[in-house]
């Protein structure tokens, strides 16, 4: 079946809270109002107010850590996985769309508790208007007439979860039907200490590596700039290596041929030398020059 392809056992979901730096407020946020009342039902028996709520939506600007937050969730919470691409909604047959949405809500119930994600939900569940082609507004219909079909079954625990960085986009009825909602923004610099300490966890660092003073430089930047920051930091030293090796591309030099960092200095046993304080600052430069360049980063 074209969506059980979509399907991912909680197991095999690699994302933790521990690949997420700098989040704990949300994440603790998370934990107890959709991970707790899903993993403990048996506490909430009673209350109709406290199950696990049909709709959550991740909001925030681009590269944040919002698909990650979704997968963590689901491993969390032990529930079925659903990575919803919204390709294989849309299918030129008449009728055939809203086949495929029904499909979606049939195997989600079958296999609860079980969360459908679906990433840049706006591009999907917009504003509605007179424009939206014939098929688009009955697949759109279609599928929050299902979502509301959860609701009616309190012991039903399927939920829908989007991200988007454009939450205004969205339809209000979607909104409605979210009722957790989550703002995942830039980090701050305390934050940015944090994700360039997970990152960088196990990698060589030069005695001069001051991360502190690298989350001051690196305003403006969300997690995922920060990951391709200290990746580039990183190929520095690889293209020294490049440069200082007779034949870089032979692997039995690997162990016998090393570069000295000085007359201190240790060789290391990878023939890399560690990443250095230079590294780092120069490959911030290089980004913020580049992100101001495609207008997505503010002048200084």
């Amino acid at each position: 079946m074209m969506i059980a392809s979509h399907l991912v056992d909680p197991s095999e979901i690699t994302v933790t809270w521990n690949s997420i730096g700098g989040l704990g407020n949300v994440i603790q946020e998370i934990k107890e109002t959709v991970i707790l009342p899903i993993r403990r039902k048996d506490l909430f028996s009673d209350s109709q107010l406290t199950q696990p709520p049909k709709g959550v939506l991740l909001h925030g600007p681009p590269g944040c850590g919002k698909t990650m937050i979704a997968k963590a969730t689901a491993r969390e919470a032990g529930t079925r996985f659903i990575n919803l691409d919204l390709s294989i909604l849309t299918d030129k047959w008449y009728g055939e769309s809203q086949k495929l949405a029904a499909a979606v809500f049939t195997l989600a119930v079958k296999l609860q508790p079980c969360i459908i994600f679906i990433d840049e939900i706006d591009s999907f569940l917009r504003n509605r208007n007179v424009q939206d082609h014939e098929a688009t507004a009955m697949m759109k219909a279609q599928f929050m007439t299902l979502w509301d079909g959860l609701n009616t079954d309190s012991s039903c625990t399927v939920i829908v979860m989007g991200a988007t960085n454009r939450p205004h986009d969205l339809d209000r009825a979607i909104l409605r039907r979210m009722p957790a909602t989550f703002h995942i923004p830039l980090p701050n610099v305390s934050q940015r200490h944090d994700i360039l300490k997970l990152i960088m966890a196990g990698e060589p660092l030069a005695d001069n590596v001051n991360l502190e003073k690298i989350a001051q430089l690196c305003d403006n930047l969300s997690g995922s700039d920060l990951k391709e920051l200290c990746r580039n930091a990183c190929m520095y030293r690889v293209r020294d290596y490049m440069k200082t090796t007779q034949n870089p591309l032979d692997p039995t030099l690997s162990r016998t041929s090393g570069i000295q960092l000085g007359e201190d200095q240790e060789e290391f046993h990878d023939t890399l030398r560690p990443i250095t304080m230079e590294d780092l600052t120069k490959s911030i430069k290089n980004m913020k020059e580049a992100k101001v360049s495609c207008s997505t980063l503010p002048l200084d």
